[in-house]
Formats: C-alpha cells, sequence, structure tokens
C-alpha cells in the first residue's frame, strides 16, 4: 500500500514537525510523494529538520515560523500556504505536557498545556477549515492524541484533558464537515519514545520504575515509523471511508493501566526530586 507516489497529490502541514513524531511523519510524508511543510516556534529547528529530509529524500519541505497558540500567526501561516495552492492535509501535532500533582498547578502552568495542544490545534484546524469549505475544496485533519482519551491520566491532568477537547472536535467535526468533503481523523498513540517527551513522561522509569516495554502487552515500545505509516493511510485517499475515528496505536498497553498509576507510591521527596530536576531522589 505504501507506494512511492501514495501521497503524491498532497500538501500536507505538520504542526510540531521540527522534532519527535511530528519530525517522523514529514519525512514519511516526503518519501510518499507529499508536498511537505512543517511549523513549529524555533526556526533553526524546524531548518535543520527540513535540510535532513531533503537530503535524505530529494524532496523540499517549506518551514513555517508558527506559535500555534497565537490565531494571528496561524492565520499568516495559512495564508502564505494557500497563495501558492491549497493544503490537501493539517497535522495537528503541536503539544505540550509535563508530570505534576495536579492541586498545585497553578493556572499559567494549566494555560502552558491547554494552549498549545487544545487552543493551537483549534486555531489550525477553523484556519484550514474555512478555507476548504470557502473554496470547496477537501482535506483531512488528522490530530495526534494520546490513549489518556480513552484512560484519563493522572499527573498530566491538563494535556489529558487539552487530547480529550481535541477529539470531541474530531468527532465533531466528521459530521459538520464531512459533506463538505473534509475528513477529520486522529491517532492516539501509546509510548514512542522522543527527547522530548520522553524526558518528561518517564519520570517513574528514571527513579526505579517499571518502564513501559514491561507493562505493555507486546513487550516493547513503539517505533516512529510505524505511527509514520499510520498518518499516512489516515491521510491517504485509501482512508477515504474513514471518518471522525481515532486510532489507537499503542501495543494494547491502555488495555492494562493509563501508565501513570506508578507515580501514586512516590513519597514528599520524590516529588521534590522532580521538580528540582533530578534523576533520583
Amino acid at each position: 500500500m505504501y507506494r512511492h507516489d501514495l501521497l503524491a497529490s498532497k500538501k500536507i502541514l505538520v504542526t510540531g514537525g521540527g522534532s519527535g513524531l511530528g519530525a517522523a511523519m514529514a519525512r514519511r510524508f516526503a518519501e510518499l510523494g507529499a508536498s511537505v511543510h512543517i511549523a513549529g516556534r524555533r526556526l533553526e529547528v524546524l531548518q535543520a529538520t527540513a535540510a535532513a529530509i531533503t537530503a535524505d529524500t530529494g524532496a523540499p519541505v517549506g518551514v513555517h515560523r508558527c506559535d500555534v497558540r497565537d490565531p494571528a500567526m496561524v492565520e499568516q501561516t495559512l495564508a502564505a500556504l494557500w497563495a501558492d495552492g491549497p493544503l490537501s492535509v493539517l497535522v495537528n501535532n503541536a503539544a505540550a505536557t509535563f508530570v505534576a500533582r495536579t492541586e498545585q498547578l497553578s493556572s499559567r502552568a494549566v494555560d502552558a498545556i491547554l494552549g498549545p495542544t487544545l487552543h493551537g490545534a483549534i486555531h489550525c484546524t477553523l484556519a484550514a477549515g474555512r478555507r476548504w469549505i470557502e473554496a470547496g475544496h477537501p482535506g483531512v485533519v488528522l490530530s495526534i492524541l494520546s490513549t489518556s482519551t480513552i484512560t484519563g491520566r493522572a499527573f498530566t491532568v491538563p494535556s489529558a484533558i487539552a487530547k480529550s477537547g481535541v477529539l470531541a472536535m474530531t468527532r465533531s467535526l466528521a459530521v459538520e464537515w464531512g459533506p463538505r468533503g473534509v475528513r477529520t481523523v486522529a491517532i492516539a498513540p501509546g509510548p514512542f519514545p522522543t527527547p522530548g517527551a520522553w524526558s518528561r513522561l518517564r519520570v517513574a522509569e528514571r527513579q526505579g520504575g517499571a518502564g513501559p516495554q514491561a507493562r505493555n502487552p507486546l513487550g516493547r515500545v513503539g517505533e516512529h515509523l510505524e505511527l509514520a505509516n499510520l498518518a499516512c493511510y489516515l491521510v491517504s485517499d485509501e482512508a477515504g471511508y474513514i471518518n471522525g475515528e481515532m486510532v489507537t496505536i499503542d501495543g494494547g498497553a491502555h488495555l492494562r493501566t493509563s501508565g501513570a498509576e506508578d507515580l501514586l507510591g512516590w513519597s514528599e521527596q520524590d516529588w521534590q526530586a522532580l521538580k528540582r530536576g533530578d534523576n533520583t531522589p
């Protein structure tokens, strides 16, 4: 199915595309013929990722400095993209999270998660959807969520709230925008190691707890290519009858645990060590 021209007719924007899963998806989209654009806050990171993808695939990659929390910047980015032809696919990948005891979160800390993860996805989706509908052009919105939308997740509550909100948006717009030619789909990844998220979320493992491999029915974590291939399928015309659905890719881990239970037994010393940034209490 993953023929070299699977996405040849697609112009794809990946938010948070400079690193991690966003970069992995962007690379795979380019390999399968898409015209790829990546957006994020750190221009130098975006440029390095784009250069690496181009060097390996021969495909040029557009770079857009855009803070998805800012609706004006989002509008400017989408307008620039549309200047030489409409977008085909929006991938809402930009997000943020950290581990903390919920009762100790400040409103600013909550907003730091809701801003890019929920509001950013809404800003980008509305900006793209409005243009698709006004032009009568088909489109696809793929949002990268998490299994917290199924299980909830202690100690990353703002992220669970934000991801669940984007899932509600995905399901709602599937009905509202489906008749207008716009599909909305989502992926809920389990543990896929990335330098950023892994350092923030795998604190229990660093302090001697069980790693995600031990809790996973398949006994391993995911590989970036596995998620990227799923993303390619969902945004392709091959998946044209999938709308409003979230596909879970986690080896079945969410059927056993939300992944946060290891933190329930932490002492005050453990939490203070985390706040200091120590690897061990």
